[in-house]
């Protein structure tokens, strides 16, 4: 009875057998998809969604209780130059107020208040359910043409906000606009030929466009983050051209041994798709893991990536073989002069052997240099230091942040609010009232809050009172968290102490950034295990080794941790400030570690399941561990490199963009992609492979034939016969 043939290959050559039904499937499977979010919407997490801890409970019962405070935005005016004319001043604000009060978005208008020295007045407006600030932010603007020896700003939560969004859509829209061509010039390196090039090119953009339609259908059960859509972009444009670039790769050179367009597609579809397989499935059980951070953005960037790595494994499997049927060696033109000539080479390559021989001659010794190396790179991540994001960590092309920085700094009650929230039974009113105005005073006494008559408010049945307490420092200042350390610790509970019965939570700016960083903090261990033991599974189930799922955690864990050593060394410091264009706060975007680790853990997989395969399949070709090794990394060496490139080129685009979060994950990723491919799979994984020997397939066996000349020489290291049991 014959083999059943593996679920890759009965999926290819059905695709290369019904060539146009694949084509036309998936070409309605995209605008379908494209369509269905469009006509859903995008649904966003809100801010109460993404409340954790404490200051989660607080942000809840003033939800329940009608006391979230509104959105408001400050017109601000100083001067240009010298003092600041106060009559000016008032004329201008004035001006503001009758343009403001005037408009439907807006709900109250407060008084003008001068700063302590004088130089700076504003006047706070206050917001509407929902209100959008374009009209308010265009009579401010109106203003400043009247007043122009003034500076007359805006700012506030949603000004900020949208001024945000707008610095992140153009920042993708670059991103978008730089990579696709950068993209386009690595492929024509890798393949010689521009359709070649193209097809991976355009199944990447294929999967992003469905990936996004999808993830806004998705969107209404796990509410998206802002930053969804970039991260959609991000593993859409790096793994959509991978996948197509191993099998596109292996297709060809079947083609060039002979074989006919269906069997070099069956070929490819048992070899690298079935790589292409398991490395989106490590991804997607990667992306799995962030769940368990019970977060609403990792859980929306989860979401996002599950749906494009799917969809780019989907494409690679389906229509990827029905245009390379269809095209057949027509996939090769229009040739690029010099770069075919490089490509179409049946020499053995110089320069991989050469890296290659002091793991193949000296194993011990090169695995042990190697490993220090990395260890020396990743020794300042003992230093990680996380922090949540601060406005005051945004790029200097925000204009608004540097009105915020303006208004602080001439009014530090604006920095930050803290907020105590009570739930006691309406007979206690009374006490409560009384205990949190005494908490109000107690704090202001601190010095750590700013004084003044307490902000009291109640709700209307007497059950639930808010004490708001301005800190005149940023919200992810040192001494702004010893507030709320205080205010948790001691402060609340001494001044409630004689409310029997009485509950509360501490929330606010930066009582939400502390519960934030604990949060993600107490997660981290969960999340890491969840991913290094579902990926050693998941090798051990492929390779039936437990040695090469131990092995693959081992240097999986070895590119994690020189990543971010690099991103403590740049960002925590002050040396690359002006190299990549941002201020360091010193510390690191609290999100940025935990994603980026199961980001690479999963990507990692791209490679290291190509290159094992490639050296199992040399093995059950006759060859020993030593030959194996050199022709399995020296015949992906090409592939491996030219996928390593795009996706390095695509997290250094994201790297250079505006916002810091962008910078920190693109440079994080494409450290850690960098290392994967050029030390760990070139030097690390060799050396280690050489001296396990034959352990390496434990508890499994790898059959092993009588070398053969065809088997040996180059470039026919993996003829068709007896290989194409991986």
């Amino acid at each position: 009875m014959s083999k059943t043939p593996p679920l890759t290959v009965r999926m290819a050559r059905w695709s290369a057998l019904n060539p146009w039904k694949a084509i036309a499937g998936w070409l309605v499977f995209v605008v379908a998809s494209i369509a269905i979010g469009s006509l859903s919407g995008l649904h966003g997490a809100s801010d109460l969604d993404e409340t954790v801890g404490q200051s989660g409970t607080a942000a809840h019962w003033l939800h329940d209780a009608h006391l979230e405070a509104p959105d408001t935005e400050n017109v601000l005016v100083t001067p240009r130059a010298g003092s600041l004319d106060q009559t000016a001043a008032r004329a201008a604000l004035a001006a503001a107020a009758t343009s403001m009060r005037a408009l439907s978005q807006v709900a109250a208008v407060g008084t003008p208040i001068t700063s302590t020295s004088g130089q700076a007045m504003t006047i706070q407006v206050t917001l509407r359910h929902d209100a959008h600030v374009a009209p308010l932010l265009a009579a401010t603007k109106a203003v400043q043409a009247r007043y122009p020896g003034l500076r007359v700003e805006e700012v506030g939560s949603t000004s900020l906000d949208d001024a945000v969004g707008d610095q992140v859509s153009s920042d993708l829209s670059s991103a978008a606009v730089i990579s696709l061509p950068v993209t386009l010039v690595i492929l024509l390196v890798a393949f010689g030929a521009i359709i070649a090039a193209g097809v991976p090119l355009l199944l990447a953009l294929s999967a992003v466009g469905s990936a996004t339609g999808l993830a806004s259908l998705a969107s209404h059960v796990f509410p998206a983050d802002d930053s969804t859509s970039s991260m959609i972009l991000l593993m859409g444009m790096a793994v959509g051209v991978d996948y197509s670039l191993f099998f596109v790769k292996r297709a060809r050179e079947e083609w060039r041994r002979g074989a006919s367009r269906l069997d070099a597609v069956e070929i490819a579809a048992e070899t690298s798709g079935h790589s292409v397989l398991v490395s989106g499935l490590a991804v997607i059980v990667a992306m799995f893991g962030l769940y368990l951070v019970e977060n609403v953005t990792f859980t929306s960037l989860a979401t996002g990536s599950i749906i494009v790595v799917g969809v780019a494994v989907l494409g690679s499997l389906t229509v990827l073989p029905a245009l390379l049927v269809k095209l057949g060696r027509g996939i090769d033109r229009p040739r690029v002069p010099v770069l075919w000539r490089l490509t179409s080479s049946t020499r053995e390559p110089r320069l991989w052997p050469a890296l290659l021989r002091p793991s193949l001659t000296r194993p011990a010794r090169t695995l042990t240099v190697s490993v220090l190396a990395l260890g020396a790179l990743a020794l300042p991540a003992l230093g990680l230091t996380l922090h949540s994001y601060s406005p005051q960590g945004l790029p200097d092309s925000v204009a608004a942040k540097h009105t915020l920085l303006r208004l602080t700094s001439a009014f530090p009650s604006q920095n930050s609010t803290q907020e105590v929230v009570v739930k006691a039974a309406a007979a206690q009113a009374g006490q409560v009232d009384d205990a949190l105005r005494s908490l109000a005073g107690t704090a202001a006494r601190t010095r750590l809050f700013v004084g003044g008559a307490p902000q009291l408010r109640a709700s209307a049945d007497g059950t639930v009172h808010l004490l708001r307490i301005d800190a005149p420092f940023d919200s992810e200042a040192t001494q702004a968290r010893h507030g709320i350390r205080d205010l948790r610790e001691h402060l609340v509970g001494d001044a409630l102490r004689g409310v029997g019965g009485a509950r509360w939570a501490v929330g606010g700016d930066t009582a939400s950034n502390v519960d934030a960083d604990q949060h993600l903090s107490a997660r981290l261990p969960w999340v890491i295990g969840f991913v290094v033991l579902l990926t050693m599974l998941i090798m051990g189930w492929v390779f039936r080794s437990v040695v090469i799922a131990l092995t693959t955690a081992a240097v999986n864990l070895l590119s994690a941790g020189a990543s971010f050593g690099v991103l403590v060394l740049v960002f925590q410091h002050t040396w690359a400030d002006s190299l990549l264009g941002f201020h360091s706060t010193g510390a690191v975007v609290n999100w940025i570690p935990l994603f980026t680790f199961a980001v690479l853990f999963g990507l990692s997989m791209d490679y290291h399941v190509f290159v094992i395969s490639r050296i199992r399949e040399a093995m059950l070709g006759g060859l020993s561990t030593r030959d194996a090794i050199r022709v399995g990394i020296t015949g992906s060496a090409g592939t491996v490199t030219s996928a390593a490139f795009v996706m390095v080129s695509v997290f250094a685009i994201f790297a250079s963009l505006h916002m810091v979060e962008m910078k920190e994950l693109g440079l994080g990723l494409a450290v850690a992609v960098l290392v994967d491919a050029l030390v760990v799979r070139v030097i690390v994984l060799p050396s280690l492979m050489m001296l396990l020997g034959r352990w390496n397939w434990w508890p499994g066996r790898v059959p092993v034939a009588r070398p053969t000349a065809t088997v040996v020489a180059w470039p026919a290291t993996l003829a068709r016969s007896g290989t194409r049991g991986t």
